[in-house]
């Protein structure tokens, strides 16, 4: 007996405390994962409902309304803005608006006057009426409701030398200041520095921000690029990228990831731009991006003026359904806002573009406007143009909407989108 009674089944109070403490630390564990899990549902809960909403607001708009919705506008002023912007304005209600350095060489006080009165005008001619629905409250249904939709405002502020305030407002290091750190430090100092510069620009008034770069650096996007990107490591790029956005979006800013699929060769405002390689190369090329849609951080995505000839041969990737839709959208799973730079940029307007005589202007080369609309109808949510153009492109949306050139469910879907995201950043409310 006495040479087995170490092994008679009986524990020691010591083991029971051990025991003890690791089914407190399981059931820790499980609360914690309960309770993530309840806040993922709630989370996934809140925007669809938010999502009903915005569609709903999508489809009260009228043509002028819809078809402004969708453009981001650079508008001339400094401090206030001058009678013909307020009528353009008026005219165009634009769905954001874009400010330059012209606008933001001021103190911060006129930065905030001439954003409030822009946004004041912008929102009053975009209010509409919506019909409250049994489905968000029983009580007040067949009520009615009213929605305010205020423009983005927008701003291009990667850091470094894209900063277009006065030096001390809110700046930023460029990102590739970052790459010599040790990793954790380089990815809290980015988190950080974005945070603090966010915190700045939304005190103006200022909540969309055209960036960051989630491109890694590599041979063909070196001399376009330069120090705008975190480096050649694409793990270290979404990740770094991540940190930024995550630091914008806790100040208020929602930010626009750049540039899908990438860049190539010299600067597209100048130059015609090619993506090579087959779609395994193009597979590794836009993984930091394709980390971010899985991961839920980019909630808007820029898109390159390039020809990805292994997508589309015939038109670059602003234009192209197969890039937008098959790849990004149904590929990759991307739901939020595909943005469209300026078309008048070299490599959206040249001959290179699009074929086809059918889209072509008088010189073989492709009208704003025209590129706009083909844009929008290839999967494009929200395009950015000029003061100059911004009447145009307005009418030539309208008449398409009008001709059949451009469908009311495909701007529909593009307004929801846009509507969704104002919704979700606290920018609207419907009363």
């Amino acid at each position: 007996m006495l040479l087995f009674s170490g092994c008679s089944g009986r524990k020691s109070a010591a083991e029971k405390t051990q025991d003890d403490s690791v089914n407190a630390v399981k059931d820790s564990a499980a609360a914690a994962e309960a309770e993530r899990e309840r806040a993922a549902q709630e989370t996934i809960m809140r925007y669809r409902a938010m999502r009903r909403t915005a569609s709903r607001i999508a489809a009260a708009l009228d043509d002028k309304r819809l078809a402004a919705q969708v453009i981001i506008s650079g508008i001339d002023g400094k401090g206030h803005l001058p009678p013909h912007m307020q009528l353009l304005l008026t005219e165009c209600p634009a769905g954001g608006i874009m400010l330059f350095r012209y606008n933001l060489d001021a103190d911060n006080d006129a930065i905030q006057s001439l954003i409030a009165e822009t946004t004041a005008l912008i929102t009053a001619e975009n209010t509409v009426e919506l019909q409250v629905t049994g489905e968000e409250n029983t009580e007040k249904s067949g009520e009615k409701s009213i929605a305010a939709i205020p423009p983005f405002v927008t701003v291009d502020h990667e850091g470094g030398t894209v900063n277009r305030f006065r030096p001390g407002v809110a700046d930023l290091p460029p990102a590739a200041s970052y790459r010599e750190m040790a990793q954790d430090s380089a990815i809290a100092g980015i988190n950080a520095d974005s945070f603090n510069a966010g915190t700045a620009i939304n005190a103006l008034g200022i909540n969309l921000n055209l960036a960051p770069v989630a491109e890694y650096l590599h041979d063909d996007n070196r001399e376009f690029l330069e120090d705008r990107s975190y480096g050649p490591d694409p793990a270290f790029a979404a990740e770094a990228t991540a940190a930024f956005i995550t630091g914008m979006e806790q100040a208020g800013i929602l930010c626009v990831v750049k540039h899908f699929p990438g860049s190539a060769g010299a600067d597209p405002h100048r130059f015609p731009s090619v993506l090579e390689g087959g779609r395994e190369a193009l597979v590794e090329l836009t993984a930091p991006i394709a980390a971010l849609i899985h991961s839920g951080h980019a909630r808007a995505i820029m898109i390159s003026h390039t020809t990805v000839p292994a997508w589309d041969s015939k038109t670059i990737a602003s234009l192209s359904h197969a890039v937008m839709g098959a790849w990004l959208r149904q590929e990759l799973g991307f739901e939020g806002i595909i943005v469209c730079d300026d078309f008048s940029m070299a490599a959206a307007s040249g001959p290179a573009a699009v074929s086809g005589p059918a889209s072509a202007g008088a010189q073989g080369s492709l009208k704003p406007e025209t590129a706009v609309v083909l844009s929008l109808a290839a999967g494009a949510d929200m395009v950015l143009v000029w003061p100059p153009d911004l009447r145009r492109t307005h009418r030539a949306i309208v008449a398409a909407l009008d001709n059949g050139g451009l469908s009311r469910k495909r701007l529909q879907e593009a307004a929801g989108r846009i509507i969704f995201e104002k919704i979700r950043m606290g920018l609207l409310y419907d009363e």
